[in-house]
């Protein structure tokens, strides 16, 4: 029941309202594991752990297409990778449960469940190099707590989610109380919207984004790879827009091999027209410390400014680097794939000084970077420029038609909620789009179609209070609240 359950919660996220569908499933899901747990610790957390396996197999399964699909590993060996990661996942789900071992009362045992969630999913953001992805948060951009992102970011929604939904429990016996509750809760949260923290800088910015719709099976081939290149070559040189950007690795070739003349007629091109080109290589970026020599690297070039270079940071395992003891597992593939050098968290951001206008700084991320909210927090923090805007180049062919590119599309909304900024997303396959600096989506195209999305966009200046207290108040109240928890708990 509960592994279902966990099914419904993930295929509630990719519906129109499913930030205020997942409420009261959560409820159905606390009362079953309320109802079927006994005393021991070991019931509570399997059924947590039941729960978590049931969303996550569903909302991660298209994993197995990179695997098995592209990647040709073994039908069986790809499902078992499939589960053992949503397993993996599932267990901080688990953690988060067994506080409602810890806790009495009404209304705080609710309190204690959504810090447990705060924390677990903090956690689950950073070990291992952190996989965040599919939080409660981010469905938020459709639910009724987006307005919280400015504030305490993505954990905040979460932990506002997590208690609404404990509280849908007593709705029946406390009907007054409960429904009073919510409605307070759902309207502070909307009385926060008035505020904004960021504002319009200069004037709009006309942009070209670049959806090239190549096969991820023809970038194993030469002849794939120089008809990526070509194309990507020509539609940037034929561009009329201040800003062009392409797809991560839309240059499949490392920068330093690419035919002859592509980054000389592409520097030609920027210099000539004022224009401000944004493309993804193989970047040569030898790191002494771990030996690597390339790089998952974007390229900037525009008129009168050095080529700017941004090598991605966080990188994906085993598709950007191989832990330690998993080679085996890499060579199950019949692909290769790359063991990247690691770029510095805070790099300078991307400028676009147009003639005759306010200088303006993208800051760029590459592939999933725009999952980890606190990173991308701190880099705006510590930047010594202001950002103005974001732009993110990804290629999510490995994962076939799913709901992968819908889900990142979510992430990238949560990161404009949370930073107040607009954001740019070209893309290879899908979905290359344009979002306002409430994460409302103002222009995409259609998914697995080869085009360019022609619009404008609106830079944007200042910081939100989660830019610049990151994580640290919904964590402290969170640790206060479970801190409380115990003692209580303890004098019982």
């Amino acid at each position: 029941m509960l592994f279902a359950l966990g099914a419904i919660l993930a295929a509630a996220a990719e519906l129109p309202l499913g930030g205020w569908i997942q409420i009261p499933i959560l409820s159905l899901i606390w009362w079953q594991i309320r109802k079927h747990s006994s005393p021991s610790f070991k019931s509570t957390f399997l059924l947590g752990l039941s729960f978590g396996l049931g969303y996550f197999v569903l909302g991660l399964w298209w994993i197995f297409i990179s695997l098995h699909d592209i990647g040709g590993m073994n039908v069986i060996l790809s499902c078992i990778a499939v589960f053992l990661l949503s397993g993996l996942l599932a267990i901080f789900f688990s953690c988060a449960t067994l506080s409602l071992k810890t806790s009495r009362g009404k209304f705080f045992p609710g309190l204690v469940l959504a810090a447990s969630w705060v924390v677990t999913e903090y956690f689950r953001g950073i070990v291992f190099t952190g996989f965040p992805w599919m939080g409660l948060g981010e469905t938020q951009v459709y639910g009724p707590f987006a307005p919280v992102a400015p504030y305490l970011g993505g954990l905040g929604c979460t932990f506002f989610v997590v208690l609404a939904s404990w509280q849908l429990l007593s709705l029946r016996v406390h009907f007054k109380t409960t429904t009073l509750f919510l409605v307070c809760a759902i309207g502070l949260s909307q009385v926060l919207s008035l505020w904004s923290f960021t504002k319009p800088r200069g004037e709009p910015l006309t942009v070209e984004l670049i959806q090239g719709n190549f096969a991820q099976s023809l970038v194993f081939k030469p002849e794939g790879m120089l008809q990526q290149i070509a194309f990507y070559k020509s539609v940037m040189i034929d561009s009329k827009a201040d800003l062009v950007v392409s797809p991560e690795t839309a240059l499949p070739w490392p920068e330093t091999n690419l035919p002859t003349g592509t980054l000389e007629d592409l520097q030609d091109f920027a210099s000539k027209n004022s224009r401000f080109l944004l493309f993804g290589v193989l970047g040569r970026h030898f790191n002494p410390a771990d030996g690597r020599e390339f790089s998952n690297r974007a390229i900037g070039l525009s008129s009168g400014n050095p080529p700017y270079r941004y090598d991605k940071s966080h990188l994906v395992p085993f598709g950007e680097f191989i832990p330690p003891g998993f080679r085996w597992f890499v060579n199950a593939f019949s692909v290769p794939l790359s063991d990247f050098s690691r770029g510095s968290q805070n790099q300078p951001l991307f400028l676009i000084n147009r003639e005759g206008q306010l200088p303006l700084y993208a800051a760029i991320t590459i592939c999933y970077e725009d999952v980890f909210g606190n990173e991308l927090a701190a880099r705006l923090r510590n930047s010594e420029e202001s950002a103005n805007l974001f732009i993110n180049m990804t290629n999510l062919a490995w994962f076939g038609d799913s709901q992968a590119p819908a889900q990142q599309l979510r992430l990238s909304q949560l990161r404009s909620l949370e930073t107040g900024l607009p954001a740019l997303r070209a893309t290879n396959t899908g979905i290359t789009a344009v979002l306002g600096p409430d994460g409302t989506v103002l222009a995409e195209l259609p998914k697995f179609t080869q085009g360019v999305l022609k619009t404008t966009v609106q830079s944007y200046s200042g910081k939100t209070p989660y830019v610049i207290w990151g994580n640290i108040p919904i964590l402290s109240l969170s640790c206060l609240l479970l801190i409380l928890g115990f003692v209580r708990q303890r004098r019982i």
